[in-house]
């Protein structure tokens, strides 16, 4: 099964980390884009040579961005009703559209109950009102905890929350407030991202003032995190994400699985049988016809290791022998036993996964198991 990902380039306003591609812009040009997307959608001119859109099976699509809920209930309709009449959608497809709490989401569900969206993933990053200011963030508490109760009325309950750790001015006290957020909203997955200070945003040049906590204490923000979330029945399924059984993302998981996704719209990217695509972050040039960029071959040795390590249920070199030949477990069978004495992972039954302390430290892991 494959999977679809839609970007939508446009924020009402640019958050202070973010690197994104998205653009303030005026509502006239989401009208045009909008259109071209369905356009490509329609005709699947620009990757007819790469895939048959008609036999292709898909069991996700997810709208990201960028902010697709500043983006109106029909536009939104009418993007997710195309791909289901020019795609091989399956009927229990996992269709998530990225909010944002401050958007009127509540204009926005008999859209999205009427094109079959079924998982809502919300950027909430804190709900301590003081760091979500810092962050840009202008909904709060109070907002985000009643557009969870409208949805749950509305019968989309498999809902996400985004929640940031290190950013400005967060202690372990204001940690723990938002998690406590999270079990009193009774949500089913929780993505917790460590701020990464990106070059070209207002926070990588303001990072002397921001005041942000120190590396150590960052660490031990992510092991309070998926401690507290293990504890109210989470799954630490992959470095990153938490889920409640069954609800770990369908679509995020093709990602580290090396499985098919079709990319559409500025800055997406695909990865179809083996070989890696880009559209460059220009709307311009999208809205104008241009072509997907070929990138690379994909889903070499190094790529499918580094992959499956950041799942939970890690990496099996019985088939990672399979695919690449006896030669690929050479250099991780030599170095897992000192891995494992650290406590950085766990290695039994011929499957190395990383553990909690791994997780933290999964990009100096990898690198040495490659």
């Amino acid at each position: 099964m494959s999977g679809i990902y839609i970007h939508i380039p446009f924020c009402r306003s640019k958050c202070p980390y973010c690197n994104f591609y998205s653009l303030t812009k005026p509502v006239e040009l989401q009208g045009v884009y909008v259109s071209s997307l369905i356009d490509e959608i329609k005709t699947n001119s620009r990757f007819k040579n790469t895939y048959d859109a008609k036999t292709k099976v898909f069991d996700t699509i997810y709208l990201g961005g960028g902010t697709p809920s500043v983006l109106s209930g029909e536009a939104i309709y009418n993007i997710i009703t195309s791909l289901k009449e020019n795609y091989n959608i399956t009927e229990n497809a996992e269709i998530t559209v990225e909010c944002n709490p401050n958007s009127d989401i509540e204009s926005l569900i008999p859209y999205f109950k009427k094109c079959g969206v079924n998982r809502i993933s919300l950027g909430m990053q804190s709900s301590v009102d003081i760091e979500r200011k810092k962050l840009g963030r202008s909904a709060d508490k109070k907002r985000i905890f009643d557009i969870i109760n409208v949805l749950k009325e509305n019968y989309i309950s498999n809902i996400s929350l985004d929640i940031m750790l290190g950013i400005p001015e967060q202690t372990l006290d204001s940690l723990r407030d938002t998690l406590d957020f999270v079990k009193e909203c009774d949500v089913t997955h929780v993505s917790a991202y460590i701020l990464n200070l990106e070059e070209n945003t207002p926070f990588f040049k303001l990072q002397n003032k921001l005041n942000l906590p120190d590396e150590n204490t960052v660490c031990e923000f992510y092991e309070f995190t998926s401690h507290y979330l293990k504890n109210i029945g989470f799954n630490h399924y992959e470095i990153s994400n938490f889920a409640k059984n069954g609800y770990e993302s369908r679509h995020n998981t093709k990602y580290w699985l090396l499985e098919d996704y079709l990319g559409l719209g500025p800055s997406a990217h695909s990865f179809l049988n083996g070989k890696r695509y880009y559209f460059p972050n220009d709307i311009n040039a999208f809205i104008d016809g241009a072509p997907p960029i070929f990138d690379c071959d994909g889903g070499d040795k190094e790529e499918y290791i580094m992959l499956h390590l950041r799942l939970k249920e890690g990496l099996n070199l019985n088939n990672l022998t399979t695919l690449y030949g006896e030669n690929a477990t050479k250099n991780i069978i030599k170095k897992a036993p000192l891995l494992k004495k650290q406590g950085l992972i766990n290695f039994e039954n011929n499957i190395i996964s990383l553990t909690e302390k791994g997780f933290l430290l999964s990009n100096s892991i990898i690198s040495e198991l490659i």
